[in-house]
């Protein structure tokens, strides 16, 4: 009886081995698929593009590291409610971790109860969502900068070109007139961007005069007739032009050439973001200068914490603001950091 007894416990401990290691190698292949759904608010944006290109590349790249990766994207051309029913597509086709750039930032609870039920983790990036927001669940991430940061380094430029460069008076009434291209009314980034370079200003004794601003919507052809309507109403006496990415800039740049302007009169052209156009604008000393939003470092973190909260693997390694938030450094550009940026590449 107690040999039987035995066999039959051995019996029950191989299969018991059987089934653990069957449930081991179910979650391995699970672990090691990372397929990732990317939801974005307007594919006319052009950092988003390049930021998104870069993702691409360094989600492939963990493929050498053993992961089967695929990818994802849907654009919601502006609308939060269709972008609601693209993450739900996404989950469908079977994402395992969600990259979220919102519409609106004031409206994610939809796309957070959709993931939750789900069990997917997001990791928001570019647009933040309110703190309440995020505490909404603990697989909630946020990827993406300060735009504190990249106002006061725009204001830092053109506090260092005012002062070094006085023509840029040009009616010598010792004060800057100039004019603000925004990003969207009512957007977050758009607001502190545009208080804290003005701000700044101020704050390093610039003297300046507001003759007008334009909502742009971050978007180049926007900048342009925008800029067209301010021309018309102050001619030469914009002195400088402070948009708050470089789309907008370029496009302010767009409507000086259209009016066949020349250089000699000219305003200070002002950019953020550092996008590849805009880089090659710097060269080219159309944008006196830009700050940069690290759309490599972006990329790169989103990806190495989309493999970590999908395969459990490496997220004790990155390092969080608060348990849940990464934040990458702006830095300023100028001509020849722009020109040491493209020898680098």
């Amino acid at each position: 009886m107690g040999v039987k007894r035995r066999a039959a416990v051995g019996v029950i401990f191989c299969i018991c081995l059987q089934f653990l290691y069957a449930c081991g190698e179910k979650q391995s292949e699970g672990t090691d698929k990372i397929c990732v759904g990317v939801a974005y608010y307007n594919q006319s944006d052009t950092f988003l593009n390049q930021l998104i290109d870069c993702l691409k590349e360094y989600i492939h790249n963990y493929e050498e590291e053993g992961y089967e990766t695929t990818m994802q994207i849907r654009d919601a051309a502006g609308s939060q409610r269709k972008q609601n029913d693209q993450v739900k597509e996404l989950i469908n086709a079977g994402c395992n971790v969600l990259c979220v750039n919102l519409v609106d930032r004031s409206d994610p609870s939809e796309i957070i109860d959709l993931a939750r039920d789900n069990d997917i983790p997001i990791i928001f990036f570019n647009r933040e969502p309110v703190a309440e927001d995020m505490m909404q669940w603990d697989r909630l991430y946020y990827v993406g900068a300060l735009a504190e940061q990249s106002g006061v380094m725009q204001g830092e430029m053109a506090v260092e070109l005012i002062q070094s460069l006085p023509q840029i008076d040009r009616n010598r009434d010792g004060k800057i007139q100039y004019v603000v291209l925004e990003g969207e009314a009512g957007h977050q980034d758009a607001i502190i961007r545009t208080e804290n370079v003005v701000d700044t200003l101020k704050n390093n004794g610039i003297e300046i005069e507001k003759l007008s601003y334009g909502i742009a919507n971050w978007n180049r052809a926007q900048a342009e007739n925008r800029m067209l309507q301010m021309i018309s109403q102050h001619q030469n006496k914009i002195e400088l032009v402070l948009a708050n990415n470089d789309d907008m800039a370029l496009g302010a740049i767009d409507a000086y050439k259209k009016l066949n302007y020349t250089e000699a009169v000219l305003p200070v052209f002002l950019g953020i973001d550092g996008t590849d156009e805009g880089l090659e604008a710097v060269r080219e000393l159309e944008l006196a200068g830009t700050v940069y939003n690290d759309k490599e470092g972006q990329a790169r973190a989103m990806a190495k914490l989309a493999v970590a909260v999908v395969s459990g693997e490496g997220i004790e390694k990155i390092e969080f603001e608060n348990d849940r938030y990464i934040y990458l450094p702006y830095f300023k550009v100028t001509k020849s950091m722009a020109d040491a940026m493209r020898k680098e590449k």
